[in-house]
């Protein structure tokens, strides 16, 4: 084949005109530690840190790279273009990234000459350029396991015990069984298995757990339809009756759960696909929520189990564990009381024995994990079913069905004969109710599916890979690569390049056919079946950075025209190439018996592209959207239709190559790697972003995509400017309301210090941020009378303790740090606002979002035009109702989706309430307010009670690992705890109080006694200090005991001495409860003395220096559930989903097709 080059010139190399530079890549957890870290890692100096960050954690080979080989990639390129080759080089490791780009050009270079794809060594070395120069500029990239395998034999010489891994001799076209274990790669990321209805034997139940792990350990993910599989109680042939589905899947879940994949943090992916008349298809929708619901319950429980055991022990502890009527509860009254409210709360009588047991032999409480409800916990890794993506496989026959409410039969899988009947909308509303839940299962329209199956000669596509964009037979595998569709938009001319485009489809196309050639297979099945219909899997991304630089909103119909015009491109060209290559080569091996179904295929793809009427289309029974030619750039109309114009002459005459060529991605770690704002088709999720600075830190900066869409729209340079400087904020006080340098300086805080604060405005989201102690300075806040312990509590906000009131904070700070977003910015046209509309509301004003049908709208723009699918979750906001769902999963039936994954914000435990969008659903605004102490028990003390016997049912930890007591039983205090003694004279008698905390600082219990009085009224007093502790420790609040005991009059009373605060009370009581008042909450006005009149020595005095340091009256230490809820908040604002990465912790978890990825560490829990 003739190999044409655009990018590059003979004799020039690939690199040419690129600066190369030397970075340090660090990725740290949100304490600082670090997750890795290399000091040498050489990339094109227009990289961003987090691309060089993925490169060189996931994708340089850690070992076994010999030295004599590390620079074998110099030989292939110009002396000018190997600088820095041989500085800071890394043992046994790559560390440039010129050695990846050329172990993946060179291997497929090899690959091709041996397979005789190119014409001459011109053709050849063109490739190679062409290869290198799209890696190098982030044009396009292979999936993941290419990078993880490819080369590693060929450049480097490793080798390995073989894996069981298969291939076919292209020479001899017979199976071969590889020999080692990276001469031929493992280059496909997505895999469909076949499993049978058998447990031991080869293509049985065990058999599939095998196959998979040999998957996984490359970095591949695969697919799986469980339907032949007998249902629960179906009879086996030696006797007795069948386990059922679901007992085998969580056997292949939990060896999934222990595989990372690749080798590195990736956890393993795949798809469990179930028909939908199959007798366990009921179990199979409410699995995963039901095993949510297990969490819950482990997280509940265990909370409570906790509590009830401290509160027994202190039972215990308070009678005295030297006696022995301590342990027995009807002696014991405290402990009966203790054990009683336990067995209340369901808390079983034989736990309750062995606690009580154990503690009285040893002394010491049993060991009790006390779980959460974090994706990553102990909770989440005991039960089952989180390693897959689920999916019910539906077809025309059942939709239909639940649109005229029909009966449907439950198939048993030995008979074939009718096992159970059901109505076909009560399933639909358990699948339904169950995606509410928990965001699976997902559907597959399997008549949908079929009517665009090119091989149907050869059977059903049954099954997926995990994200859904591969789906073809069983038993087959596809590689997947995308294009970064940003790199084709010239900013200039404000035009896409479409000659490119199409020129870089033609070379991937390619690179993906080398791919097939290469490989090795995990199965003999699978390495027939691939090599006999080569399928692949060319996809894009960077779809919704695309729209917005044009200016299109993602909700257009020109937004959508542009999709589908891109998408026609992509896969005509590719399929004009597989016909080119067919020519040459022939046609792939089972395509003489598919021609009529393939080209039947090829021309209703082609009629979708000249947007046909319908009854031009052939064979089926839901219509796709055709390419709007009115709302599509003419240029974009011209290439599609020549593609397919193409495509269908070269294919009738030659055939193709290849039985597939197309699949949207995710995208996931590989969109990092190219830098795409947007992976797949999806929206973006931001306006403003935080990139990483290659020396450590981040930098505020508003999406590259809005200048350019804000131009494209026709504002000035000096309207863009304001219009981003609103995003951004203005970084300074200057000017601004509400907090201004000069009140700064009148309450104490010096110009060094407001100079530091101005300067962290910068890349700020928040004001309060930019006052943390470090900034302010630790020895400014003594001045301030703010102690270390104070200013370092989490929650604990300076401007609030300096006076300012939220109104004034928010001013500032809109100000200072910017809305994050474009809504109510100056200029900006309300008939623009939709360009700027993200994937959730952006910003702190946010309101607007994309809306799901918009979602599903662009999948139908795009889905007639690519040969597989689309992975892309459709994103609900969480106030919608079961029947929206419904209403989606119709929605896309009707618009000719293969299928459909939605996630409903908030429908996973493992998702912190507080994630959700403040605002958006009242029920849980009212839950976190509670939670965080923003509704106080003032403002709920007149609300009706619960009824007592719903108390136990709203249970439930408020955050990972924070789970709480239930309303009205003790909150037991630790074994060991803080607190003080003050020792007073009251009228001459002395007074001894005594108090115990919680770990968080409050106040659990107090001590009073009193010399010189009569035993009545000590033992009176002591009686009063534990019905006061009992209270406390039942949750009454101590402000409603100080606004009851302050101020009462009795002897003694009079001048106090020996208090720094109090000089004069009116009782003992009055005395003590002015006393917890200043000490736990700042109540410094029930005190004759102020903080400010103690400092004798100093030359100015407090008041002159912060006239307002304690206007705030109240001392507010809140506990670390406060601060979770503003960190998630904060990352919810920058567009992330709020959840932590489960491998560097980091709140920057982003919403990737059907799967997250980590836009920190470049971690994915997809397989591309």
């Amino acid at each position: 084949m003739k190999i044409k080059r655009l990018f590059t010139r003979a004799g020039y190399g690939p690199y040419e005109k690129i600066k190369w530079e030397k970075r340090k890549s660090e990725i740290k957890n949100p304490d600082g530690s670090i997750v890795f870290s290399t000091d040498s890692v050489i990339v094109p100096s227009f990289w961003s840190s987090i691309a060089s960050d993925i490169l060189a954690q996931k994708y340089y080979r850690k070992a076994g790279v010999p030295k004599d080989k590390a620079l074998e990639w110099t030989k292939f390129v110009p002396v000018s273009q190997t600088i820095l080759s041989e500085e800071d080089m890394v043992d046994d490791a790559e560390h440039d990234a010129r050695q990846v780009f050329h172990r993946l050009a060179y291997t497929w270079c090899d690959w091709g000459q041996k397979a005789g794809y190119f014409d001459s060594e011109e053709d050849r070395q063109a490739f190679y350029d062409e290869i290198c120069y799209m890696l190098a500029h982030q044009i396009a990239a292979p999936n993941s396991p290419q990078w993880f395998n490819t080369g590693l034999f060929s450049v480097y010489g490793i080798e390995g015990p073989a894996q069981g891994h298969y291939f076919i001799d292209p020479d001899s076209n017979e199976m071969a069984k590889s020999e080692s274990a990276y001469e031929r790669p493992q280059p496909h990321a997505c895999f469909i298995l076949d499993v049978k209805d058998d447990l031991v034997n080869e293509g049985g139940i065990m058999d599939l757990v095998t196959k998979e792990a040999r998957l996984f350990k490359y970095g591949s993910g695969t697919g799986s339809n469980f339907s032949r599989l007998r249902a629960a109680n179906e009879k086996l042939s030696g006797g007795g009756v069948s386990s059922g589905l679901l007992s085998f899947l969580k056997i292949a879940d939990r060896s999934a759960s222990a595989i990372k994949s690749g080798g590195t943090t990736r956890r393993a992916a795949k798809m469990v696909i179930l028909d939908a008349d199959h007798p366990d298809v009921e179990d199979f929708v409410h699995w995963k929520a039901e095993e949510e619901y297990k969490v819950a319950c482990l997280a509940a429980g265990s909370g409570l189990l906790n509590h009830y055991a401290q509160a027994m022990i202190s039972a215990i502890e308070d009678m005295g564990v030297q006696d022995e009527n301590s342990y027995l509860p009807d002696r014991n009254l405290l402990l009966g009381k203790a054990i009683r409210q336990a067995l209340d709360a369901g808390i079983p009588s034989s736990w309750i024995h062995q606690v009580l047991t154990y503690y009285a032999q040893t002394g010491r409480t049993p060991r009790m994990p006390q779980y959460n409800t974090s994706w990553e916990s102990e909770a989440y890794n005991t039960v089952s079913g989180q390693s897959s993506n689920n999916s019910v496989r539906v077809d025309n026959d059942f939709i239909n069905a639940v649109i005229n409410d029909l009966d449907w039969k439950l198939i048993a899988r030995t008979t074939r004969k009718p096992f159970r009947v059901t109505k076909a909308r009560d399933l639909w509303n358990e699948i339904a109710e169950s995606a509410w839940f928990c965001a699976d299962p997902g559907l597959q329209f399997h008549t949908t599916i079929n009517e665009w199956h090119t091989c149907s000669a050869d059977g059903e596509i049954r099954a997926s890979n995990p994200c859904s964009e591969y789906m073809f037979l069983d038993d087959t595998a596809c590689n997947l690569a995308s294009l970064n569709l940003l790199s084709f938009y010239n900013f200039e001319t404000c035009k896409f390049d479409e000659a490119a485009y199409r020129h870089t489809i033609r070379i991937w196309t390619l690179v993906l056919e080398i791919s097939v050639v290469m490989a090795q297979f995990p199965s003999k099945e699978i390495a027939r079946n691939s090599y006999d219909y080569r399928t692949l899997g060319l996809g894009y991304a960077n779809l919704g950075s695309l729209l917005m630089v044009m200016g299109l909103p993602y909700d257009s119909d020109n937004g959508r025209a542009l999709a589908a015009a891109l998408s026609a491109i992509l896969t005509g060209e590719a399929y004009t190439q597989s016909a080119i290559m067919a020519r040459e080569f022939g046609p792939f091996a089972r395509y003489e018996a598919n021609r009529q179904s393939m080209l039947r295929v090829i021309r209703n793809h082609r009629h979708a592209a000249y947007d046909a009427a319908k009854e031009q289309y052939e064979a089926l029974s839901v219509f796709p959207k055709g390419l709007d030619s009115r709302s599509c750039p003419t240029n974009l109309l011209n290439a599609a239709h020549e593609c397919w114009d193409e495509a269908l002459k070269l294919g009738e005459k030659h055939g193709f190559r290849n039985a597939q060529v197309t699949a949207i991605a995710p995208t996931g770690t590989i969109g990092l790697l190219m830098d795409c704002d947007t992976t797949g088709i999806e929206p973006d999720f931001a306006l403003v972003k935080f990139k990483k600075l290659a020396g450590g830190g981040y930098f505020k900066i508003i999406n590259t995509s809005v200048p350019p869409a804000l131009h494209a729209l026709g504002y000035s340079d000096s309207q863009i400017k304001e219009i981003i400087q609103y995003a951004l904020g203005k970084g300074t006080f200057e000017g601004a309301p509400g907090i201004s340098r000069q009140s700064l300086i009148d309450k104490g805080i010096p110009n060094d210090s407001i100079d530091r604060i101005e300067k962290s405005l910068q890349n700020a989201i928040s004001l309060d941020s930019c006052f943390s102690p470090s900034i302010v300075g630790y020895d400014v806040l003594e001045k301030l009378e703010i102690s270390k312990e104070e200013a370092n509590a989490p929650g604990f906000s300076l401007l609030s303790r300096l006076g300012y009131d939220e109104k004034q904070k928010k001013e500032a700070e809109i100000f200072a740090c910017g809305t994050m977003g474009m809504e109510g910015a100056p200029h900006l046209k309300s008939e623009h606002l939709s360009v700027f509309d993200t994937a959730t509301p952006s910003g702190k004003k946010g309101s607007r979002s994309i809306s799901w049908q918009a979602h599903i709208a662009m999948m139908a723009a795009v889905q007639p035009f690519i040969t597989g699918a689309i992975s892309k979750t459709i994103n609900m906001p969480n106030n919608v109702s079961i029947d929206d769902i419904k209403g989606a999963y119709l929605l896309a039936w009707r618009s000719m989706l293969k299928s459909i994954a939605i996630y409903r914000d908030g429908s996973k435990l493992s998702q912190p309430l507080a994630a959700l969008t403040p605002g958006s659903n009242l029920i849980a605004d009212s839950i976190i307010a509670l939670q965080s102490d923003e509704l106080t028990s003032e403002d709920i003390s007149s609300l009706e009670m619960v009824p007592t016997g719903l108390a136990h049912k709203s249970i439930e930890p408020e955050l990972p690992g924070l789970p709480v007591a239930p309303r009205g039983v003790r909150r037991a205090l630790p074994n060991r705890r803080k607190g003080y003694t003050q020792k007073a004279k009251i009228g001459g008698h002395s007074i001894f109080l005594r108090t115990g905390e919680y770990e968080d600082g409050s106040l659990g219990e107090i001590f009073l006694d009193m010399h010189k009085e009569g035993a009545a009224f000590r033992s009176i007093l002591n009686s009063f200090a534990i019905a006061i502790s009992l209270g406390l420790q039942y949750g009454v609040p101590l402000e409603e005991y100080i606004d009851a005991f302050t101020f009462t009059k009795f002897e003694p009373n009079g001048i106090v001495s020996g208090h720094d605060y109090l000089k004069m009370t009116t009782s003992v009581l009055d005395f003590v409860f002015r006393d917890l008042a200043i000490s736990y909450l700042h109540r410094y006005d029930l005190g004759q003395i102020k903080p400010e009149d103690l400092i004798a020595t100093s030359t100015q005095s407090l008041s002159a220096k912060v006239p307002n340091a304690f206007e705030s009256g109240k001392k507010h230490i809140p506990i670390k559930k406060d601060t979770d809820i503003m960190l998630i908040r904060e990352a919810k604002q920058k567009g992330y989903e709020g959840d932590a990465c489960p491998v560097c912790g980091n709140l920057t978890l982003i919403r990737n097709g059907t799967c997250l990825k980590c836009e920190t560490c470049g971690s994915t829990t997809g397989c591309s």
